[in-house]
């Protein structure tokens, strides 16, 4: 089977099944994982350690007062088992962690939210790759996957704060519509977010960037910033 058919299946068979999350014990993997098993979705938390991904999913369980949600932990291939996996990894583990799941990532739809964040006396900016985004070196890492960038604009302590309301809109990026479409049902399932189809995945570079801009605002105001796109209507 070609790894376009591949894809296809995946995207048919996503309604319903679980949603992995590679990086699940990081602040902002548990955050999307939080959110999402609150709306209703099955999460399968990832780690390099087994035992870190169980442990992280009962605290998210915990933390909401919920021991019913279908949230669970493992392995990292435990969540390369989901047709949708959002990588939430630190951007100096990229390859180390995605390039031995090359193979287990094939024909899937595999969303990036990372963003190489470094800081100099003036504060923070963004570490860019040859690739020219954090997004396109996943692609490059994972050629058989398609990918998408969405969710990087997000704050991660606001996310993990659930039930707090989330505002804002979230950019997202891709070369495959289908993809990109089926990152924005994942979006449209956290209530208050709005999904923005932004494009070609080569946009992702911008948007990296813009999370340097609100990281800076957000420090120098103590406040937390989002995103929001007007003039879309409806």
């Amino acid at each position: 089977m070609s790894d376009e058919a591949s894809v296809a299946d995946t995207l048919e068979s996503a309604e319903g099944a679980p949603i992995g999350v590679l990086g699940g014990t990081g602040k902002q993997g548990r955050g999307l994982a939080l959110r999402l098993a609150l709306a209703g979705h099955p999460v399968r938390l990832g780690s390099r350690e087994a035992d870190r991904g169980t442990a992280a999913a009962e605290e998210l369980r915990e933390r909401a007062g919920r021991s019913d949600l279908d949230l669970t932990g493992g392995d990292n291939l435990l969540a390369c088992q989901a047709p949708l996996v959002i990588a939430s990894i630190p951007y100096s583990g990229l390859a180390d962690t995605l390039a031995p799941l090359a193979d287990a990532l094939a024909g899937r739809v595999v969303v990036s939210c990372v963003v190489a964040l470094a800081f100099d006396g003036d504060g923070p900016h963004t570490l860019l790759p040859e690739e020219g985004s954090a997004a396109q070196r996943i692609q490059a890492l994972l050629p058989r996957a398609q990918v998408t960038g969405a969710f990087q604009n997000l704050a991660a302590g606001k996310l993990l704060a659930a039930p707090e309301p989330l505002a804002g809109d979230v950019l997202i990026t891709g070369d495959h519509p289908a993809a990109r479409a089926l990152t924005a049902e994942l979006v449209a399932a956290i209530p208050d977010l709005r999904a923005v189809d932004a494009g070609a995945l080569r946009l992702s570079r911008p948007i990296e960037e813009l999370t340097a801009v609100l990281v800076g605002l957000n420090r120098a105001r103590r406040t937390t910033t989002s995103v929001a796109i007007t003039g879309l209507g409806a």
